[in-house]
């Protein structure tokens, strides 16, 4: 169990410094990085502004990735680490993809779909069920996201 916290939280980092590179093309900095077998096989951060497109999600990009390079539309066994709790397009897409377990930093009150609003990772009413741990180097995920909502306001 410890390797496999040491290994999130090195992930989180990349999410991290993946979310710090959304803020370059103006996009809200969220980071996310999949995980297969204790390696990184994708990360991503959020594109919607620098795309137009509203799907652009980090999350949605890192799955993305992945199943290109599995091959496959299948993530079993996988984990998606996130640095702000998965929306519920995210969330949804992760049940699709059939992720095993998702990693968060921050909460999100306004829009999380895993815990905070809604929580689609343990609806028995769906056909999968995902594993989920929030609050992984929370602070540091919630600052980068106030700082960038700040720096908008002017303040």
């Amino acid at each position: 169990m410890k390797a496999q916290y040491e290994l999130e939280v090195a992930a989180m980092r990349l999410a991290l410094a993946e979310a710090e590179a959304a803020t370059v093309h103006g996009d809200v900095p969220v980071g996310a990085v999949v995980l297969a077998g204790g390696v990184v096989v994708a990360r991503r951060h959020n594109e919607r502004e620098l795309q137009g497109d509203p799907t652009a999600h980090a999350e949605m990009l890192a799955l993305r990735d992945a199943a290109a390079g599995a091959r496959g539309w299948r993530l079993e066994d996988s984990t998606l680490v996130s640095t702000l709790e998965p929306c519920p397009m995210c969330a949804g897409a992760a049940l699709s993809a059939r992720v095993a377990r998702i990693v968060f930093g921050a909460d999100d009150p306004k829009a999380g779909a895993c815990g905070s609003l809604y929580n689609l990772a343990a609806d028995p009413r769906l056909n999968h069920e995902m594993e989920v741990s929030g609050g992984m180097l929370a602070q540091e995920c919630a600052g980068m996201l106030r700082t960038f909502f700040a720096s908008r306001r002017g303040g």
